[in-house]
C-alpha cells in the first residue's frame, strides 16, 4: 500500500509540474525549461497518458516478467523515435498511430490479452514509435534535446507505475474493474480515431 501511496503521490507531483505553465518553467533557465517541457508532454495529452498508463496497467495484470518487459520496451523505443522527430524527420500516421496504440491496449486490458512476453514488449515497442516521435517533432524550440527527453522518459516511467500500481490494487479488490477500465481505454482510442 505504500508503494501504491508513492507512485500516487508521484504522478501528482508530475500532472502539478506538467501544469504550471510555461512563465514557472522559464524561471529554472533553459535546462530547467527544458526538462519541464519534457514532463509536461505526456501529461498534458490524453492519448499520451492513457497509452502510457494502459502499459502499465497491461504488464502488471499480466505480471512477472511482463512487469518489467512492457514498460523497459516502451521506454527504450521512445527513447530512439524522440531523436528521430528532433532530427526533422517525418512520420507518416503519426496521430492515427498514437490512438490506435490506446485503442489496442486497452482492448488488451479488457480482454485480459496475455501473449509471450516478447510479443507483448514488440508491441508497446511499436506503438512508443508513434508517441515518441510526437515527443521529439514536439519540441520547444526553446528547449534543449537532452534535458526535455529526459522530462518525457520520466513522465512516462512515472505513468507506468502508476498504471503498474493499479494493476496490483485491481486485481487484489475488483478484476472485473480493471478489464472496465480497459474498456473505457479501447472507448477513448475509438473517440481518437473518430476525432
Amino acid at each position: 500500500m505504500a508503494m501504491t501511496l508513492q507512485a500516487l503521490k508521484y504522478g501528482v507531483a508530475l500532472a502539478g509540474i506538467g501544469l504550471s505553465g510555461t512563465a514557472s518553467a522559464h524561471s529554472g533557465g533553459e535546462a530547467g525549461y527544458s526538462l519541464l517541457s519534457g514532463l509536461a508532454h505526456p501529461l498534458t495529452g490524453v492519448d499520451h497518458l492513457l497509452a502510457m498508463l494502459a502499459v502499465g496497467l497491461w504488464a502488471g495484470l499480466i505480471g512477472g516478467r511482463a512487469r518489467i518487459a512492457f514498460p523497459a520496451a516502451f521506454l527504450g523505443m521512445m527513447l530512439v523515435a524522440g531523436a528521430w522527430g528532433m532530427s526533422g524527420a517525418a512520420l507518416a500516421g503519426v496521430e492515427i498511430g498514437i490512438a490506435v496504440s490506446v485503442l489496442v491496449l486497452g482492448l488488451a486490458i479488457a480482454l485480459r490479452a496475455n501473449p509471450p512476453i516478447l510479443a507483448g514488449a514488440a508491441a508497446c515497442a511499436i506503438f512508443a514509435i508513434f508517441h515518441g516521435h510526437a515527443h521529439g517533432a514536439e519540441l520547444p524550440e526553446a528547449a534543449g534535446g537532452l534535458s526535455y527527453a529526459l522530462g518525457f522518459v520520466m513522465a512516462t516511467g512515472a505513468l507506468h507505475v502508476i498504471g503498474l500500481q493499479a494493476a496490483r490494487l485491481l486485481t487484489a479488490r475488483s478484476p472485473l474493474a480493471a478489464r472496465l477500465a480497459g474498456g473505457g481505454v479501447a472507448l477513448a482510442g475509438l473517440a481518437l480515431l473518430a476525432g
